[in-house]
């Protein structure tokens, strides 16, 4: 079945290895904070961290008990990342098969111009318009996180601009 999609896109003072570092620091995680009814991440912790990262497994808790595991299926630092969001708990469960993240960096001069692309597969023709408004509220979410990364808040107040 045909995917919903929709990209974000922010420019950022970090190169795009320090942004693949933030992404690697589960316990920057809690600093997206969902959108309306969809919730923030509560937890976030390596299932399984593999040498090469690619192949990496995080076990993700949402504030309202929900979870999921992000993959990473791709991990080109310089260049793009992509996860793959799945083993969804209830209700998302229900009527999603699994999202797919990208990031893509492109650096010009001292900052990055990143675009967050997903794909949102749903289990059927029923589920799609519900997951439809899912995604519209993932969408601001993920706009506000980026603009959040831009002016060096993680979310929740903490500076997370690289040192130096």
């Amino acid at each position: 079945m045909k995917p919903i999609t929709f990209s974000c896109r922010e420019t950022l003072r970090f190169s795009p290895k320090e942004i693949a570092a933030q992404v690697l620091d589960v316990s920057k995680w809690t600093g997206f904070h969902g959108y309306g009814p969809l919730p923030g991440i509560k937890a976030a912790e390596f299932e399984t961290r593999t040498p090469r990262i690619s192949g990496s497994r995080i076990r993700v808790t949402n504030a309202d008990g929900s979870s999921h595991v992000e993959e990473i299926v791709a991990w080109e630092p310089e260049r793009r990342l992509v996860l793959r969001l799945g083993d969804f708990s209830k209700p998302l469960a229900s009527i999603a098969t699994h999202f797919i993240e990208t990031w893509d960096f492109e650096r010009a001069g001292n900052e990055t111009k990143v675009a967050r692309s997903f794909e949102v597969y749903p289990k059927s023709l029923v589920a799609k318009p519900l997951l439809w408004v899912i995604s519209c509220f993932l969408k601001r979410a993920i706009a506000r996180h980026l603009h959040e990364m831009r002016i060096g808040t993680g979310g929740n107040g903490v500076d997370v601009r690289p040192a130096g």
